[in-house]
């Protein structure tokens, strides 16, 4: 990537303007101070030199009574030494406590962007269109170098992090290293997630008021509970209207998400890493790194996920294949693994048009239930005594991928592993932690425990034909330190888990990973880096799922997100849901089946194979179209949908979740579409509602579809079907 080199000395102005996906970000490093963001939001065309220093001067901070001499100036790390009050940047100090206030001076500045773009200067001003900013800054006094990346990415998403090196001869103890984004005073609303086991991605809203709206998760891992996107925007600001600033620290351990107004009106969203006291204590020479923190910026909640989605579409490492309908076998089977009835289910699977067969948690080592086992991650003689090779060459044999579930985190005390090395077991304080579902954590960041677990799961993926990892994760890291001392070891955990996981993708191309931690506990961008799919919750009921989806997806895009269809009865709910609703909302995600198929009727297997044939037919528009997400016109009615990068297609769910305290409900505006552009409207829903439609609205289309302008169905809309509980009918616009 070519660089551009910056003057930023005392008394030299200097500004870069990044621009790309409708989105600017003008930072300013005049006087060698390190990097402030004057304007993050839509875009500036044409900025010049000068408007982008009056800019600079019009958005700084004035003075308010009784606040410090000069207008407090906050940088992307904010400065405690500058009179800012709220959360600093970092937090640390030596042994003689000094060093907990540093004083950086940039040393060094580029402006770096793709070769085809270029960089363009005019006098103090840098512009690029999609580019990075590289600061180097150093305080003698403290001994500390700092380094900060700011990114504009193509699509219009920011990302920066930032690295503390100590250059002095005494250990630095870390903190945190935080980072912020600055968003304007009319942003006066925050909204995040919330959720729990079963209950993921729950959201939630509040008044953005003065002083700090704080999330932190002490998990150990991303947490059913996390912020996810921590977003603040204009008041009523919904999916399709109000702009709308969101941060996304992605790091899959211990971490942080913030909202601060100060008094004087200074606000900011930020994140970071939640580092455990004495986790990071950096000798002489060494640094840390602080994970990605994610900025986007959007009109409407839509517009702020279509920037996430199009950056990981845009990844080399995102999956370029077909999503494989997939079949997993937990709900079916759970731990009574018979090889007749395995091998069964796979006949049924494969006559449905399943392409991946995955045998869940129970073929391992002492694996009876879940008190045993975990940690010896060889087949089991007494459940397999002829080996996985049986199962493995049937499913393979029918044309089905094979895949195979680890949970390589985690340990049973009942197991050989445990037994001959109790010292890999992260605790702290010569106890063993409270235990959670009858486990512990084994800890990876010991490299004689990282290479055992390692070289058990390459023995099987050698031996077998596994084309697909289910990744689990089944508890939060508590006590999490490391023998001998017992120091905190959450950080080095974390970082063992994404080197493992690409040790194996290296070693075995092709080989897809899932992560999975306790269902929805562990999503986030950095995960993602190392897996082709989440697992959204291991609440599979479709009511719930509506509202999950719905969220998991303001980061997350349908490919990504494991979908799957369930029996009748929910595992976790023991509500009873049609296979219809069951099938129509599974199918807007990665789509899956975990149901015991010998159990299901003649019927329901042609109405599956129905759904499936579906899924098939429209998975390439569904896994690459912008995603659209419709401000309910009364709660018990949800419309989302799907459309092509070209405008050309769209599908639309109508989604009946309860009744409405008004009859009918009124029209429905649909989004996202070509306004000039005609659209053949038809139901393509695969099985009709079980009730039916019992007064279809009189426009209705009929086997030749209705036909209308983009503009229409936008602006003025169409009346909603009347539908009875927990129904779905789907939509395919066309402009054929």
């Amino acid at each position: 990537m070519p660089s551009h080199a910056l003057t930023t000395g005392s008394g030299q102005d200097c500004q870069v303007h990044l621009t790309s996906g409708g989105v600017s970000l003008l930072l300013d490093l005049s006087d060698a101070r390190l990097p402030s963001i004057a304007h993050w939001g839509a875009a500036l065309p044409d900025l010049d030199a000068d408007e982008a220093a009056t800019l600079v001067l019009a958005t700084t901070y004035g003075r308010g009574g009784n606040d410090v001499d000069v207008p407090v100036r906050v940088a992307v790390l904010p400065e405690h030494h500058a009179g800012w009050s709220g959360r600093p940047g970092i937090s640390g100090s030596r042994d003689d406590g000094s060093g907990w206030s540093p004083r950086f001076t940039v040393t060094a500045a580029e402006a770096r962007t793709d070769e085809a773009a270029g960089a363009t200067a005019y006098g103090t001003l840098t512009t690029l269109g999609a580019g990075a900013l590289h600061v180097t800054a150093r305080d003698d006094e403290a001994r500390l170098t700092l380094t900060i990346e700011i990114e504009l990415l193509a699509t219009g998403l920011v990302r920066t992090r930032a690295t503390l090196t100590n250059d002095g001869d005494t250990d630095y103890a870390l903190d945190e290293l935080a980072l912020t984004l600055p968003v304007p005073s009319q942003a006066n609303e925050i909204h995040d997630l919330a959720g729990h086991w079963g209950t993921e991605r729950a959201p939630q809203r509040k008044e953005f008021t003065v002083g700090q709206h704080l999330r932190e998760g002490r998990k150990g891992r991303t947490g059913a509970d996390a912020a996810y996107v921590l977003s603040a925007g204009t008041k009523g600001f919904g999916f399709r209207h109000g702009e709308v600033w969101g941060v996304h620290t992605a790091w899959s351990g211990n971490h942080r998400h913030w909202a601060e107004r100060l008094f004087n009106g200074r606000t900011v969203i930020g994140g970071s890493e939640l580092l455990l006291p004495g986790e990071m204590r950096l000798a002489t020479g060494e640094s840390y790194c602080s994970p990605w923190i994610f900025g986007a910026y959007g009109d409407g909640l839509d517009a702020q996920a279509a920037r996430f989605h199009g950056w990981l579409r845009s990844r080399p490492t995102h999956p370029q294949t077909d999503r494989k309908v997939t079949l997993n076998v937990w709900e079916a089977v759970y731990f009574d693994h018979d090889l007749a009835r395995l091998t069964d289910l796979a006949d049924r699977a494969a006559a449905l048009g399943v392409e991946r067969y995955v045998l869940d948690d129970g073929w391992f080592g002492a694996r009876r239930d879940d008190h045993a086992g975990l940690g010896d991650w060889v087949v089991s003689p007494d459940m397999w005594p002829d080996g996985l090779g049986p199962l493995v060459d049937h499913v393979t044999g029918l044309g089905m991928e094979f895949g195979i579930w680890f949970e390589p985190e985690m340990v049973n005390l009942d197991s050989d592993v445990a037994r001959a090395h109790p010292e890999w077991i992260m605790a702290t304080g010569n106890r063993i932690p409270v235990e959670s579902r009858h486990q512990q954590v084994l800890n990876l960041g010991i490299p004689q425990a990282y290479a055992h677990v390692r070289d058990q799961m390459v023995a099987l993926l050698e031996t077998y034909a596994i084309g697909y990892i289910k990744w689990d994760h089944n508890r939060d890291l508590v006590d999490a330190g490391t023998a001998p001392s017992g120091r905190a070891g959450v950080h080095e955990q974390t970082l063992a888990a994404y080197r493992l996981m690409a040790e194996l993708k290296d070693r075995f191309p092709g080989l897809e990973i899932e992560a999975c931690s306790s269902g929805g506990s562990r999503v986030d961008l950095a995960v993602l880096e190392h897996t082709d799919r989440i697992w959204t919750s291991d609440c599979i009921d479709p009511l719930e799922r509506q509202v999950m989806h719905r969220w998991t997806q303001q980061l997350v895009p349908p490919e990504l997100m494991g979908s799957h269809i369930a029996s009748g009865a929910s595992h976790t709910t023991g509500r009873m849901h049609t296979l219809h609703f069951r099938a129509g909302t599974a199918v807007w995600g990665h789509l899956g089946i975990e149901w015991d198929l010998a159990r299901a009727s003649d019927a329901e297997l042609a109405e599956l194979g129905d759904w499936v044939r579906f899924y098939k037919h429209h998975r390439e528009l569904l896994h690459s179209g912008a995603v659209v997400r419709l401000d309910d016109i009364v709660p018990e009615l949800h419309v989302h949908g799907v459309v092509s990068p070209t405008q050309d297609e769209a599908l639309f769910a109508v989604v009946s979740t309860g009744r409405a305290i008004v009859d009918p409900i009124g029209r429905m505006r649909l989004a996202g579409l070509d306004p000039d552009r005609r659209y053949r409207v038809r139901d393509v829903t695969p099985s009709r509602p079980p009730h039916g439609m019992p007064q279809p609205p009189a426009w209705w289309p009929g086997d030749e579809g209705a036909l209308l302008r983009g503009r229409s169905l936008q602006a003025v809309g169409v009346e909603a079907p009347a539908m009875s509980p927990d129904e779905i009918v789907v939509l395919h616009l066309t402009t054929d």
